[in-house]
């Protein structure tokens, strides 16, 4: 697992200026440190469960008690834009609402995702979910 150093944690987690970011599964126990820093970083406060507009990362807050996770990430990937991406917030180990790492590993390929990376945020994992490439992208 990779920590995340001092700075910007949002710009490690690769978002970047003008992206769409809708945030799944907040809660008062969420890091608002770090959601200030995604809100600054894309420059635009993260949409809700309501939006209809395409996005390009969502944020899900997952703990232990929340429910079928797959079933969380297949509402999640549903407005994803093709090149769109899922970081699954959850409590780190030993913490109320703790996940363990490996549900998240064994949801996501269920739910049509692969996990790339997982990264220390403090109090919070994160674990980024991506879609598989389209079969009609062109292969460099």
């Amino acid at each position: 697992m990779v920590a995340a150093a001092d700075g910007n944690r949002a710009e490690k987690l690769g978002f970047t200026p003008g992206m769409v970011v809708q945030e799944l599964g907040w809660d008062e126990d969420a890091d608002d440190d770090l959601r200030v820093d995604i809100e600054d970083r894309v420059g635009a406060e993260m949409l809700d469960e309501d939006s209809d507009e395409v996005i390009d990362v969502v944020v899900l807050w997952w703990r232990d008690d929340d429910g079928d996770l797959v079933d969380a990430l297949m509402d999640a990937i549903g407005p994803l834009a093709d090149d769109g991406y899922v970081w699954v917030f959850s409590p780190k180990t030993g913490t109320s609402g703790y996940v363990d790492p490996a549900e998240i590993a064994e949801s996501a390929p269920t739910a049509g995702l692969t996990q790339t990376s997982v990264i220390s945020l403090g109090d919070w994992s994160g674990s980024r979910l991506v879609q598989p490439k389209s079969r009609s992208a062109k292969r460099a």
